[in-house]
């Protein structure tokens, strides 16, 4: 798949919040996630797409309720990506949240091999 291709599927699962069928399907193996700061429950860096994945779950049990969400089309290159994410969402613990990051994603060989989020 190209690395419009991954972009274009990526943002099309993550509007939907299919979050784990985006990352196993996407994310090579020996992808690394890498968060702004560590959070409570999260590293900076996580290496792996099992560690990926259940990050996501982990996330994803810790949403009440998701009141709206957007995803930017993408802006592609030739072997990376970016996109803006927005969340409205009550964050068990944190109550109502705004959550909003520049994502950009690295691609080799047809997989996402790095995502680093920006505040």
């Amino acid at each position: 798949m190209t690395t419009q291709g991954i972009a274009d599927r990526l943002v099309a699962l993550c509007r939907k919040q299919d979050w784990e069928t985006a990352q196993k399907e996407l994310l090579a193996a020996d992808a690394v996630s890498i968060e702004p700061r560590e959070s409570p429950g999260f590293k900076k860096e996580t290496k792996g797409l099992d560690a990926i994945v259940e990050k996501g779950r982990q996330f994803s049990a810790k949403l009440e309720q998701v009141y709206s969400l957007t995803v930017s089309d993408p802006v592609v290159a030739p072997s990376s990506f970016a996109c803006t994410m927005g969340m409205d969402a009550t964050i068990k613990g944190r109550g109502r949240t705004q959550l909003n990051e520049l994502c950009v994603y690295e691609v080799k060989d047809g997989k996402i091999i790095s995502e680093r989020f920006y505040p």
